[in-house]
């Protein structure tokens, strides 16, 4: 059976503004100072799936520079450029499209553009393992991580621990709950996070779609059946933005782990969803102080401090709980434990038509 992986990497990335823009979102930055987040995940896909079956969903404003960071890693007609986001749902329907109508069916991986894995050699022999469970079963398959702290920002995937083997029956998606919950998840010993990883046939998650959101599925499928033809692009460009805004989870996880069609593989690999600066310690290693110092950065009497430099000197002196970023055309200025905030920040710009800083 032929295998596929799809990266989605249509995401803006607001709360790592100003580093983060709309041409040069979180997963074309550097934020390990290594390599490109997005390079990083078609590093961990290639472990098991070829070059030519390896694909990337993007925003059409994004392709360009996407073709750039990943050229001689992914073929540039495996770029996938979405007319405007839609959510995933409509993000792995149209990669499934793509790949049925002009590859053939197969099993598809599906994961994130920016996420952080510490232990990659992990997460491959999880993939392994999940692509014969796809392979043999007509199941939607989902890869759970082992909670590490009673996290509010990831949704929690409950599973029938008593199973046998590493592949287990999905009960139910739970959402982001409030931290008395999520302590109360890890006790029980029965939850995983939702780590938006999936592995299942193409063919499957098109039928899925069909089934529980039908109306997307015309979408896909009017676009499908340009697929191959002069009139591919014309179609995309007049039916994509019009595509139902719905996530993956809600329009065909959760219906169908109500039904006994959802299995997870909890493991553990070192992920993490770097999500904010808050969490750039994940990424580099904290001074004496708890600081976290990126470029030409001073610390002094400073505690508990993300300080990120691109060109100029940046000193702190006698604060704590800070985050501080410098770009060429910005400064940003926020509590750390309220760094998921910088996302308004953006939302105002984009109110009072500051383009030039998205």
């Amino acid at each position: 059976m032929n295998h596929y992986g799809v990266i989605m990497a249509g995401g803006g990335g607001t709360r790592f503004w100003p580093l983060s823009r709309q041409k040069t979102p979180k997963q074309l930055l550097k934020l390990s100072g290594k390599e490109l987040m997005v390079n990083e995940a078609v590093d961990r896909m290639a472990s098991v799936i070829g070059k030519s079956g390896i694909f990337i969903v993007t925003a059409e404003v994004q392709a360009a520079a996407m073709t750039a960071a990943t050229a001689g890693k992914v073929f540039p007609g495996n770029i996938l450029a979405e007319p405007a986001a839609r959510n995933t749902a409509a993000c792995i329907g149209y990669a499934a499209m793509e790949i049925l109508r002009k590859h053939g069916d197969g099993v598809m991986i599906i994961t994130p553009a920016d996420h952080y894995i510490e232990n990659v050699n992990a997460l491959t022999d999880i993939f392994k393992t999940a692509i014969l469970t796809a392979e043999e079963q007509d199941k939607l398959v989902t890869i759970g991580l082992k909670p590490s702290f009673p996290s509010t920002g990831f949704g929690y995937i409950r599973y029938d621990i008593q199973a046998a083997g590493a592949v287990k029956p999905v009960i139910a998606f739970r959402e982001k709950p409030d931290e008395e919950t999520a302590r109360r998840y890890i006790e029980e010993g029965t939850y995983a996070w939702n780590s938006g990883m999936f592995i299942w046939k193409v063919s499957l998650i098109l039928e899925k779609l069909k089934e529980y959101v039908p109306d997307i599925y015309q979408d896909l499928e009017s676009i499908g059946m340009a697929m191959n033809t002069a009139k591919e692009q014309e179609v995309l460009q007049a039916v994509y933005p019009k595509i139902r805004k719905i996530s993956i989870d809600y329009a065909v996880m959760e219906p169908s782990a109500a039904k006994g069609d959802v299995l997870v593989i909890p493991g553990e690999c070192g992920w993490n969803d770097v999500g904010s600066w808050d969490m750039m310690d994940i990424l580099h290693k904290k001074d004496g102080s708890g600081n976290v110092l990126i470029g030409d950065a001073i610390a002094i009497d400073t505690r508990d401090a993300v300080v990120y430099s691109s060109s100029r000197t940046v000193a702190a002196v006698e604060v704590e709980n800070i985050v501080i970023v410098e770009t060429p055309d910005a400064v940003m200025v926020c509590r750390k434990d309220r760094a998921q905030e910088v996302k308004k920040i953006v939302d105002f710009l984009k109110q009072n038509g500051r383009t030039e800083l998205l």
